[in-house]
C-alpha cells in the first residue's frame, strides 16, 4: 500500500480553497483536484480550509462538497474534512439508528469506549450533543430496547478510565473471581460487570481477563458466548477482544 507523504511547504488556506472553490464550480467538478488538495493535507491544515472557506464564500466546505460530489468519493471527503471526535460521533449516530436490527453495528460504540483515549470519548460525547442536540446516553436509550445492552453500552461511554499504565493484581484477582460469578450464573449484565469494564483501566482490566481465564479455563470469549444471552453475549464479546487485542478486532471488522 503506498504511503501518503504530506508536501514539505503547503499553500496557504486561501490559496487552497480559492483551488477548491474553482473546482467544485459548475458541472465539471475536477475529483482529481480536490482529492489531490485535501488528501495531503493534515488534520489541521484542513481545519484552517474550512475555517477559510466559510470566511471567503459564506458556505461551509462540507456542504459545497455534499452537493457537488457522489458515491464513495462524497462519503469519504465528508468524513475526512470532520475532525476525529465529529468523524466518530457521525459512525455512533448512524450506528444507533439502525436500532437493534443492526445490533453488529452497535460494535462502534465498543471501540470508541475500549480503543479510544479517555479524552477523545469525551469529546466525542461533547461534540455529539452539539451536532445532534441529544446526549449520547439518551440516544441509546431510546434506540436500544434490551435494558442489559443499555446498560452496558451507557456504562462503556460515560465512564472515564484513567489510562496510566497500574495494575493492582490483588484487585485483579478480585474482580476475576467476580466476573466468573456472573459466567456462572449466566447474569452478565450484573452492576458489577458493567462497573468493571467500563472503569478499570486497559492493564489493569487485561490482568483481570487473564485471571478470569485460569478461573474459568475456557477461553472468556468462549464462555460467554455460551450464554445464551444474544445480542448481549455478541457484544461483551467486542468488549473482550477490544481491551485484549484490538489489532486482532479490527482486523475481522475488516475482513466481514
Amino acid at each position: 500500500m503506498a504511503t501518503l507523504v504530506l508536501p514539505n511547504s503547503a499553500p496557504s488556506p486561501t490559496q487552497d480553497c480559492e483551488r477548491l472553490n474553482l473546482a467544485l464550480q459548475g458541472r465539471g467538478v475536477e475529483e482529481y483536484v480536490i482529492v489531490w488538495i485535501l488528501g495531503h493535507r493534515n488534520a489541521a491544515q484542513r481545519k484552517k480550509i474550512k475555517e477559510t472557506y466559510q470566511l471567503l464564500y459564506k458556505e461551509s466546505i462540507i456542504n459545497r462538497l455534499q452537493s457537488k460530489l457522489s458515491g464513495v468519493l462524497k462519503k469519504a471527503m465528508i468524513l475526512w474534512m470532520n475532525e476525529g471526535t465529529e468523524r466518530d460521533a457521525i459512525f455512533v449516530h448512524k450506528a444507533l439508528k439502525k436500532g437493534k436490527a443492526e445490533v453488529n453495528k452497535l460494535q462502534v460504540l465498543v471501540e470508541l469506549a475500549c480503543v479510544s483515549s479517555p479524552n477523545h470519548l469525551m469529546g466525542v460525547r461533547q461534540i455529539y450533543c452539539t451536532l445532534f442536540q441529544c446526549s449520547l446516553e439518551k440516544d441509546i436509550t431510546s434506540n436500544i430496547s434490551t435494558p442489559s445492552l443499555q446498560k452496558l453500552l451507557v456504562g462503556l461511554v460515560s465512564s472515564y478510565r484513567h489510562d496510566r499504565g497500574l495494575v493492582d493484581l490483588n484487585l485483579a484477582k478480585s474482580e476475576a473471581a467476580k466476573l466468573h460469578e456472573a459466567i456462572e450464573m449466566k447474569q452478565l449484565d450484573t452492576d458489577d460487570v458493567v462497573w468493571i469494564l467500563s472503569t478499570r483501566n486497559l492493564f489493569q482490566l487485561r490482568a483481570t481477563l487473564g485471571a478470569t481465564r485460569k478461573v474459568t479455563k475456557l477461553l472468556l470469549i468462549r464462555a460467554i458466548s455460551s450464554n445464551g444471552n444474544g445480542d448481549l453475549d455478541s457484544i461483551l464479546q467486542a468488549v473482550i477482544l477490544c481491551i485484549e487485542s484490538p489489532e486482532k478486532h479490527f482486523a475481522e471488522v475488516m475482513e466481514e
